[in-house]
């Protein structure tokens, strides 16, 4: 009998295609941020690429299936949101018979990168994520800034920042699953856990707001294993191209992620499919019920149970306590509910002001509110800018126009144009009724609805909690605002479901890989957390081996060996 020495298990462990401690991930920490101070060095190289990209025109994004770009059908053009007399890209789609192909093609590459070692899978998502840092910098900021219509600051908190923490702190957290093994007897016995990548190909789908997510979504699975088809938002489908281009440049074989472009039919043609082992999914409540449906319906025809993992949509609270300070309210509400025009799954969309704190809150908020200001992504004095698309212009004009109805006081804001671009004010709402509209749907959009509770009646506080917790179907994000502990005890013990990101005396947006993982519950999502542990394990799937070290030949149990015992007479 012997024990394996650690050079064994290290060597045995790597050929089973695992990692069991024997590669460490280089020590993580998150990506600094540029600040783009005028006349700084970043500045000036950020706007030379916004100037480059104007300069280029339209820019043409292919499908790519097995590294080869194929250019099927008529383009459709995406204008540039802040000037949408101009087009920002001309992308093609898949039809059906290239999403079959995209299929076969992933499962194809499934055979020999599922078997490629973890270090090695890890090894090319950290060099994306130098890419990004470094020479791809100012090109993937540029389009996420044009495409997407992002100030300087939000295109560098998500594209760049947001994606490199993505790529290296899965890493580090998948090297420390890969670590994570049981207990083995110290002489005869070695258990091992193996952590495979699930069997079939993994649909992704990203959303328009992020580029991160689009990085995050396919990247992830992809590095634990995996095949993913990759199918980004018309809205973000330049930035999410370039992110898939570093992806390649990086390393990323050829069908392991196959970038699809596509529409709502051919989706549901790879959820119907048998291999189907994962849908990876951000965007709306109402899309991510559609992909649960097909794939209950759809359940009898699987191979394996596919894992389905969705962030969805938010109506997220700032609750104030009458003990909050009051410029931190002010300074988190106007930055929550108006960074990036609102649409952040997290943006904050209602608030609950105490009444005895409304008149120095208004005023506040007033006063802020009056110094934004609103235009193109690349005039760095610009706050905000215009919303993605036509479509959610008209969204926001639609539920502006029922908060007059409703009789909301329009504290400030409530205008829009498409003249230029898709742009709508920012807006503040009042409200008197709890049930009203704005109050209780999501808008994803510039628009804040405020309710002012009396905070002088006996059990307010409690009272307005509970009307917190009940007032939508989401439970993504909030924020409580409180000096007293007493009090922010009493609103984190009501309000325990009502969020999955709960912040406390800071806005409810904001969220940093590897210190604050993402995600809620309720109408808002699985709350798989991106950006922590739980994301990673969703993509695996793992195997225990035990190994007897010796040989075993008896059959007997120890209690039969002749005089052991005293046997009774025999009957």
């Amino acid at each position: 009998m012997f024990y394996p020495t650690n050079m064994l298990r290290r060597t045995l462990t790597r050929n089973l295609g695992t990692s069991a401690g024997d590669t460490r991930i280089p020590p993580i920490e998150n990506a600094v941020c540029n600040h783009f101070a005028p006349g700084s060095a970043e500045a000036t190289a950020l706007l030379a690429a916004c100037k480059k990209l104007r300069a280029a025109g339209p820019q043409k994004i292919p499908v790519v299936i097995n590294g080869q770009r194929y250019y099927p059908g008529e383009a459709k053009a995406v204008p540039i949101p802040s000037e949408n007399g101009t087009t920002m890209s001309l992308y093609h789609e898949a039809d059906e018979a290239m999403m079959q192909k995209a299929v076969d093609s992933s499962l194809e590459a499934h055979k020999k990168w599922s078997r490629v070692p973890f270090q090695d899978r890890a090894a090319i998502m950290l060099r994306a994520a130098n890419l990004i840092e470094t020479s791809r910098r100012y090109d993937i900021q540029a389009a996420t800034m044009i495409g997407q219509s992002k100030n300087p600051w939000q295109g560098e908190i998500d594209c760049v920042t947001e994606s490199i923490d993505f790529l290296r702190f899965h890493a580090k957290y998948a090297g420390e699953m890969h670590s994570r093994q049981p207990i083995s007897p110290p002489t005869d016995i070695w258990n091992m856990t193996e952590y495979r990548p699930l069997e079939g190909f993994v649909t992704a789908i990203s959303p328009f707001n992020f580029t991160a997510i689009g990085a995050n979504l396919a990247a992830t699975p992809a590095m634990m294993g995996n095949t993913v088809l990759w199918k980004p938002s018309p809205g973000a489908i330049y930035a999410n191209y370039v992110t898939y281009c570093i992806l390649e440049e990086a390393g990323v074989p050829p069908g392991v992620i196959n970038f699809v472009p596509t529409g709502v039919p051919q989706i549901e043609q790879t959820l119907r499919n048998p291999n189907l082992a994962g849908a990876a999914f951000t965007g709306s409540t109402k899309a991510f019920r559609s992909i649960w449906k097909n794939v209950a319906t759809n359940i009898d025809g699987y191979k394996n149970f596919p894992r389905v993992s969705g962030e969805t949509g938010g109506k997220n609270f700032h609750l104030i306590h009458p003990s909050a300070d009051i410029s931190t309210v002010v300074a988190g509400t106007i930055r929550s509910a108006f960074e990036y025009q609102g649409q952040k799954c997290s943006a904050c969309s209602r608030v609950f002001a105490p009444k005895s704190k409304w008149d120095e809150i208004r005023s506040g908020l007033l006063d802020v509110h009056s110094k934004l200001k609103m235009g193109q992504p690349d005039n760095f004095e610009n706050f905000m800018c215009a919303v993605i698309d036509e479509a959610s212009y008209n969204k926001n004009v639609h539920y502006i126009e029922i908060a007059k109805k409703e009789k909301c006081e329009v504290l400030a804001g409530g205008g829009y144009s498409r003249d230029k671009g898709w742009f709508i004010d920012p807006t503040i709402l009042v409200t008197k009724d709890l049930n009203a509209t704005t109050l209780r749907e999501e808008i994803f959009g510039p628009v804040v609805t405020i309710y002012v509770y009396d905070d002088t009646q006996p059990g307010a506080w409690e009272n307005i909690c509970n009307e917190v917790d009940k007032g939508t179907d989401y439970g993504l994000t909030g924020s409580i605002f409180s000096l007293d502990r007493a009090a922010t005890r009493t609103a984190q013990d009501i309000l325990r479901y009502a969020s999955g990101m709960l912040y406390i005396n800071d806005k409810c947006t904001g969220a940093v890989v590897g210190q604050q993982p993402f995600g809620g519950a309720r109408a808002s999502g699985t709350n798989d957390k991106p950006g922590g542990a739980s994301f990673v394990e969703r993509w695996v799937q793992p195997r225990t081996i035990k190994e007897t070290l010796v040989n075993l030949p008896e059959v007997s149990y120890p209690h039969q060996l002749p005089d052991s015992f005293s046997a009774p007479p025999s009957l």
